[in-house]
């Protein structure tokens, strides 16, 4: 990592934020500074010798990604944005990470490793899909895979308390099972790989721990905001889009296997404790 800069686009997002305080000399660009979208800003960007781009720009909006009018955006962000970071890091000599998801698999087997194929559910899996291939097309690259991303921002557990705190008893779903993985552990494997010079390829990055299914997380965040774990209601993925029409369709088993990463040294975290330490409450494990 000595003399290489590093770049962060997306620096806004809840990811963004967390690189910004693991890499505190990185040019962290927002989406009005740097718009990977337009191809000619990239290319004319004044990219630097041995430079890492950091990628951390997404469409993330799962559902909305199934409209037809947002089709051409969703993938020119997920996808063609990629392939133009990969081609400048092509011509300029550079790194390239890239942010993946779990969504580019159907979530049939029960823990999804590096070298699984892809078989995505719906448009926004299918784009993402796309943007790892883009982003592999460069020799120097790294695909950092992940799932059910905590940070500082929008997110399940914020909203969980929220409704807690307004007494609303959520139905919240049963049968996605995963682990959390909170922004500044995934900022720290980044930088855990950079630094040891890994290998390039794919690599699968959340925090460590028993999976989970999004009820059961609730229920914890429920009683650990003073509420009764009761008060979240488990229900079927089934029986919570029922009224949604035009959801995307959702893999239901979202555990990524942390060997490979593991293997280099780098040890995240288990979720739990991690969320334990969010919500500021004694640790108490599932069983």
């Amino acid at each position: 990592m000595n003399n290489k800069t590093v770049v962060i686009t997306g620096a806004n997002g809840q990811l963004g934020r967390a690189l910004r305080i693991i890499f505190p000399n990185a040019i962290a660009l927002t989406r009005q500074e740097l718009d990977i979208t337009d191809e000619t800003a990239v290319r004319s960007f004044n990219w630097q010798p041995n430079s890492v781009i950091i990628n951390a720009a997404a469409w993330t909006n799962v559902d909305a990604a199934e409209n037809p009018g947002n089709f051409q955006q969703v993938d020119l962000v997920n996808h063609r944005a990629v392939q133009y970071l990969a081609e400048v890091a092509t011509t300029h000599g550079l790194t390239l990470v890239h942010i993946s998801s779990e969504y580019v698999f159907d979530g049939s087997q029960p823990i999804h490793s590096e070298d699984e194929p892809f078989s995505p559910l719906n448009v926004y899996g299918k784009t993402k899909a796309d943007g790892d291939l883009a982003a592999a097309t460069t020799t120097k690259h790294y695909i950092i895979r992940t799932s059910w991303v905590i940070g500082d921002g929008r997110n399940f557990v914020n909203i969980m308390q929220d409704l807690a705190m307004r007494d609303i008893k959520p139905s919240v779903v049963n049968d996605q099972i995963g682990r959390l993985t909170f922004t500044d552990t995934l900022a720290r494997g980044i930088k855990y790989l950079l630094e040891t010079n890994a290998p390039y390829g794919t690599y699968n990055l959340t925090n460590e721990g028993q999976p989970a299914s999004w009820a059961e997380i609730a229920k914890i965040i429920f009683e650990k905001s003073g509420k009764s774990s009761s008060d979240v209601q488990p229900v079927s993925t089934t029986e919570y889009f029922a009224s949604k029409p035009g959801a995307a369709q959702r893999p239901l088993q979202s555990t990524l296997d942390l060997t490979k990463i593991e293997r280099l040294g780098f040890i995240p975290e288990n979720w739990q404790d991690k969320l334990y330490k969010l919500l500021d409450k004694p640790i108490i494990r599932l069983s």
